[in-house]
C-alpha cells in the first residue's frame, strides 16, 4: 500500500491506497498509523510513502483548485460487515458538491428512509474522507454535525463546494 501527504487549505491530508490506485484511508491527518487503523484487516499493508499518488493526487489536487467533481471517479476500497454500509458509501458517491444533503435526506436516498441512526453510523465510519464525501452531510436544521477530522475542516470543505460550484 501506498501513502503520500498533500497540503490542503484545511490542513495536511493524507492518503492510503492500493498499488492499483484505489483509496483504502485518507483523512485530514500526517498519522499514517491512525488512517491504517481504519483500513479493514483483510485489505490492510505497511504503508510505503511516496511523493505522489499519480492520479489519485491529481485529483485531489484538481479538486483544491476548483474542480470539485475531479474526485467522483477516484477508486475507493472499503469492506464492511455489512451490505447496507457499503451502498450507503456509494450513495454518498452520489450526493453533488455544495449540495449537502440531511442525515434525513441521505437515509431517504439510500433506500431506508427510517434508518437516520444508520445512515449516520456510514458516515461515521466511512475511511475515506473526501473521496466517500461523508462531509455533505449535515443536520436536519442545517447545522453541522460529527465529522472525524473535525468541524472546522468539514465547514471549509463545505464552503469550497459551495463557491466553486456556484
Amino acid at each position: 500500500m501506498n501513502s503520500t501527504t498533500i497540503a490542503t487549505p484545511a490542513g495536511p491530508f493524507t492518503i492510503l491506497a492500493s498499488d492499483a490506485g484505489a483509496v483504502r484511508a485518507a483523512g485530514f491527518t500526517t498519522d499514517e498509523g491512525e488512517l491504517l487503523a481504519l483500513v479493514h484487516p483483510s485489505l490492510r499493508a505497511e504503508p510505503r510513502p511516496r511523493p505522489d499518488l499519480g492520479p489519485v493526487s491529481a485529483a485531489v489536487l484538481s479538486y483544491l483548485d476548483g474542480d470539485v467533481s475531479a474526485i467522483d471517479d477516484v477508486p475507493v476500497e472499503q469492506r464492511t460487515g455489512g451490505p447496507y454500509l457499503a451502498h450507503a458509501w456509494d450513495v454518498l458517491r452520489e450526493v453533488k458538491p455544495g449540495e449537502p444533503v440531511t442525515y434525513t435526506e441521505f437515509a431517504q436516498l439510500s433506500g431506508r428512509p427510517e434508518a437516520i441512526r444508520a445512515a449516520a453510523s456510514a458516515c461515521a465510519r466511512n475511511a475515506v474522507a473526501l473521496f466517500v464525501p461523508c462531509h455533505r452531510v449535515v443536520g436536519t436544521d442545517g447545522t453541522l454535525r460529527g465529522y472525524r477530522w473535525g468541524l472546522d475542516i468539514k465547514k471549509w470543505l463545505l464552503a469550497h463546494e459551495r463557491t466553486t460550484n456556484s
